[in-house]
This record gives C-alpha cells, sequence and structure tokens, in this order.
C-alpha cells in the first residue's frame, strides 16, 4: 500500500533549500520509480516552498522512512518534522481506483 509523506521545512531556511536543490532533484530522478507523485508546498505566494509532498509507491513505513532520510534535503537538516502515512490509492490522474 502505498504512503503519503509530509514534510515542514525550518522556519527560515529558503537558503538551505535553494542550495540543496539541484541534489534533491537528482535524488528524486533516480528514484522516479517510487513516486506517484510529489512536489513543493508554497506560500500563498505560489512561490516560496515550506515543505513537500511524496506520494511513494513501497510496501512498509521503514522503506517510506528510509526513503526520506536519503533525500538530501533530510541529509542537510532542512526538514522541521516529516510526517508518514499509509495512503489508499482512491483516484490518480483522473482515474478510479475503487
Amino acid at each position: 500500500m502505498p504512503y503519503f509523506v509530509e514534510t515542514f521545512d525550518k522556519p527560515g531556511h529558503q537558503d538551505l533549500r535553494q542550495r540543496t536543490r539541484a541534489r534533491h532533484l537528482d535524488f528524486l530522478e533516480r528514484n522516479k520509480h517510487l513516486l506517484l507523485a510529489c512536489g513543493a508546498k508554497l506560500d500563498d505566494d505560489g512561490e516560496t516552498a515550506t515543505g513537500g509532498v511524496y506520494l511513494l509507491d513501497v510496501e512498509t513505513r521503514s522503506e517510506a522512512a528510509e526513503f526520506i532520510e536519503r533525500d538530501p534535503f533530510s541529509e542537510v537538516e532542512l526538514f522541521e518534522q516529516v510526517r508518514i502515512s499509509r495512503w489508499r490509492k482512491a483516484y490518480l490522474d483522473g482515474r478510479s481506483f475503487l
């Protein structure tokens, strides 16, 4: 069953996010086979990232935790908090899985 991972950046760490972004995107590209979807959460300005959302196609919570721990954003301690939840895929890209 897929997992939903939500990350919350530490306040005032936009510079760290920007400096690490290229490594983060390379990591995502290398692991795209595990990604159902992912992307940054943005402030209302539509530009300032405050964290991220990952929908991972993994079987266990430990696999989801390992994935996020290997993310360069985790390695540089960008995240103030990480939440991991099991996720039931009902609709994705307009397609029903019910």
